[in-house]
């Protein structure tokens, strides 16, 4: 039956995923673990990652990370309630995004949403999950050069492959 599950921020969607054993390395990834954010970049992401797990036969987890800069999260009133009705909308807009993938596509499909920061929230929920792949976009700002993008920081900590789609 592809009736979507709720609880606490976690949706599934498309067929029953068969239940396999977890284990690390062998024919191929069972769980790909895609961050979106609604740029591009992310779309891009999420086709790429949806396209394998659909040929891989493996279930896909799509993971939103709301996120608030340290000023709005500091400020009191409306501009923080503007931040995160920001991301309340484009949570929606990429959770029917990933509902309409799963039908589209028939590949299993979990939309997770988190709220922090972007590299810590995808690196928990990756290891959370157990992924087998992790695919992210690259970053387009100019400052990620210096600082480093979250891409750049989940191929750094060296847990899973990361596929990083320009």
């Amino acid at each position: 039956m592809d009736i979507p599950q709720q609880r606490a921020g976690v949706e599934h969607y498309g067929p029953a995923a068969a239940r396999c054993e977890f284990e690390r390395g062998t024919d191929g990834p069972r769980l790909i673990m895609v961050g979106v954010d609604g740029s591009p970049t992310s779309e891009r992401a999420a086709s790429y990652a949806a396209g394998l797990a659909r040929r891989q036969r493996s279930r896909l987890a799509v993971v939103f990370v709301g996120t608030t800069t340290s000023l709005v999260g500091a400020l009191y009133g409306q501009a923080a309630a503007a931040a995160a009705d920001t991301n309340d909308e484009l949570a929606e807009v990429l959770r029917a995004a990933a509902k309409q993938g799963a039908e589209e596509m028939g590949v299993p499909i979990t939309f997770i949403v988190r709220r922090g920061d972007p590299y810590t929230e995808l690196r928990d929920t990756a290891d959370q999950l157990k992924a087998d792949m992790l695919v992210v976009g690259a970053s387009a700002q100019a400052g990620h050069r210096f600082i480093g993008s979250v891409a750049t920081r989940l191929v750094k900590q060296g847990r899973w492959p990361v596929v990083v789609v320009p």
